[in-house]
């Protein structure tokens, strides 16, 4: 029998190891990019078209590539970062597995271009499915420039299996952002099918944040710095009242490398103990810089995940100084007796003798039940005196009549205009809203009598399934009514929410919102739902995409699903408000007229029925 193992083709290879390296198009722009950092370059442009999956080009000014390192680059393990496996423990660079580029090589047609600055001419190399086509000089600028054209272009399976433009985007635009974060000192541009979406000139790590995420996260940021021996820690954590609903915008890096790590994201979480509203997340990007001897990068091919030989140690080290970070900055109020503006300024200055204690006079004869002499009424009191003003002259007239609406049967003031109805809860007959005996408990539940009993409503569940059923609707017949503004609002995003807000455009409108596009990451808003009450059309469109986005983490819910769901929950009438006799009756009217009355959107129920029986049962024992 002949030997059945063999050595696979260098190809076929590249290709299982692009598995790994290249998952979607953003791992492609994280490779590229990262490669134009090792490179010494300070000016980094990405170029993107149909979101990656046409073309990815990634220019850098960086060192340059001479004739035979530009063909070396796309084997396999061949790489400039290190040369002995003792390496492996002194990497201060992004790369140096050397697999990126054969991988990138082995499943799309790449283009590359490189000079280094001392040569007076380039190189350019086509490689198409790990075969080279053709090497040869060319005239370019200094510095590298590749081209990524047509990924999976020979595995249409994996090409089938990526997403729409839209969240392959969003998935860019993470990459993009992680990489220009840890280094605020290189110039960066994004461009997407021609249009400009990032800009960022080389800055502070504080206006890098800002550029990113709006210059609304200027006021929201509060600096934590920390040397140790073991560990040195700087960044910029979240105010706590300026917490999300989604994760999304938590930042590590590890000797600028972006690392995932929910043992150091507990440490953050912990510091921040009783200062989050439930299920809300920070905003923090935070930087260790740490010997690379004490950690092993070489985990996992994206470089993600880290081992450390101290974890607990550098845990406590994050946690008191984020906690202390906080209290300093924003908790702890802070006086400033050096102000222009502090007390001694208030007092004006006076001599001695111009000073006179205050003194206090009184009517030994004065008695408050005698009735006051007749004296010459001022000019306000003549005119209010000559108006008919029932009450002059002391006790006023008909006090008695105060009284008389407490006499009123209860029955009178409980009367409805809307029409009768009768319903059944768990083959309970309720009582049509004419002989309603409604109640509000504690602003949160509502009270009804029923033949048998008396029901339990929870008024905030019930709104929501009210809304969720009639969103629905509305996203399916397109008929979501607007309420337009009197001054529209233009509204900011960073761009990866406006990345999501443009794919569910279409839907949004459909429920009401009045949008269009205004600029470079910016929308103008004209209407919202008339169904949801006024409130900031910037917090109600963050507020939308964040429920969405984190439905989406969770639940994985169809995208109409998940917006209705998202905006029922952010328009219901909330807990604690109260609500009008009619208000009540008109909740209760609508709830039976939806498909599943007795569903919250948690699953939980809406609805909880006590009988006769079962009172006369707790009473008895």
């Amino acid at each position: 029998m002949s030997d059945i193992i063999q050595l696979l083709p260098d190809s076929v290879a590249n290709q299982i190891a692009a598995g790994e390296v290249v998952q979607r198009p953003a791992s492609a722009v994280k490779e590229l990019v990262e490669n134009a950092i090792d490179s010494g370059a300070d000016k980094i442009q990405l170029i993107l078209k149909d979101a990656g999956k046409a073309l990815i080009q990634v220019i850098d000014n960086g060192c340059g590539m001479s004739a035979t390192d530009a063909r070396m680059c796309f084997e396999r393990h061949a790489t400039s970062k290190i040369r002995k496996a003792e390496d492996l423990f002194a990497i201060r660079t992004m790369g140096f597995r050397g697999e990126a580029m054969a991988s990138i090589a082995a499943i799309a047609q790449v283009e590359t271009k490189t000079r280094r600055h001392e040569d007076e001419l380039g190189n350019c190399i086509i490689i198409e499915g790990s075969e080279v086509i053709s090497q040869e000089p060319c005239a370019t600028g200094a510095g590298t420039s590749t081209s990524i054209k047509n990924l999976f272009y020979n595995t249409p399976a994996r090409r089938n299996f990526l997403k729409s433009n839209p969240v392959e985007l969003r998935h860019i635009i993470d990459e993009f952002q992680r990489v220009a974060l840890a280094h605020p000192q290189i110039f960066f541009t994004m461009h997407h099918d021609g249009q400009e979406v990032y800009h960022l000139p080389a800055s502070q790590l504080k206006q890098r944040i800002v550029h990113l995420f709006g210059n609304n996260y200027n006021q929201r940021l509060v600096p934590v710095e920390e040397d140790t021996t073991i560990i040195n820690l700087r960044g910029f954590v979240g105010k706590p009242e300026f917490a999300k609903r989604t994760r999304g915008e938590q930042f590590f890096f590890v000797n600028n490398r972006f690392i995932k790590d929910n043992y150091l994201n507990h440490a953050v979480m912990t510091a921040f103990e009783e200062l989050l509203p439930e299920d809300t997340y920070p905003f923090y990007v935070l930087f260790i810089d740490i010997d690379p001897a004490k950690i092993d990068i070489n985990v996992h091919p994206t470089k993600t995940e880290i081992k450390y030989q101290d974890e607990k140690a550098i845990y406590a080290i994050i946690r008191s100084a984020v906690k202390r970070s906080l209290g300093r900055y924003n908790i702890t109020p802070s006086l400033d007796f050096d102000q222009e503006n502090s007390i001694e300024h208030l007092i004006t200055a006076k001599p001695l003798e111009q000073i006179t204690p205050p003194g206090i006079t009184f009517n030994p004869n004065f008695n408050p039940f005698d009735t006051p002499a007749k004296a010459t009424p001022s000019p306000r009191e003549s005119s209010y005196q000559s108006s008919n003003n029932p009450y002059r002259g002391g006790m006023p007239n008909n006090w008695e009549t105060l009284y008389e609406i407490s006499k009123q049967p209860t029955e009178q003031a409980q009367q409805e205009i809307l029409p009768d109805a009768s319903f059944e809860v768990n083959n309970q007959a309720v009582s049509k809203n004419s002989e309603r005996q409604l109640f509000q408990i504690h602003n949160r539940y509502i009270l009804s009598q029923i033949k048998s009993g008396f029901m339990l409503i929870n008024q905030q569940a019930a709104h929501e399934r009210i809304l969720y059923e009639r969103f629905l609707q509305q996203l399916q017949n397109h008929s979501g009514t607007s309420q337009q503004s009197l001054f529209p609002q233009s509204v900011t995003l960073n761009g990866s929410d406006f990345a999501l807000l443009m794919e569910l455009l279409p839907d949004i409108k459909a429920l009401g919102f009045d949008i269009r596009e205004f600029g470079k990451n910016t929308v103008v808003v004209d209407g919202v739902p008339a169904d949801v009450n006024q409130s900031s059309e910037h917090q109600l469109l963050e507020h939308l995409l964040e429920g969405f986005k984190n439905n989406m983490a969770i639940l994985k819910l169809d995208k109409r699903d998940n917006l209705a769901r998202t905006l029922a929950r952010n328009a219901a009438t909330k807990a604690g408000v109260r609500l009008t006799l009619e208000e009540m009756n008109l909740l209760i009217d609508q709830l039976f007229a939806c498909q599943m009355p007795n569903s919250a959107l948690n699953g939980k129920p809406v609805i909880s029925t006590f009988t006769m029986n079962e009172l006369a049962e707790r009473f008895e024992k």
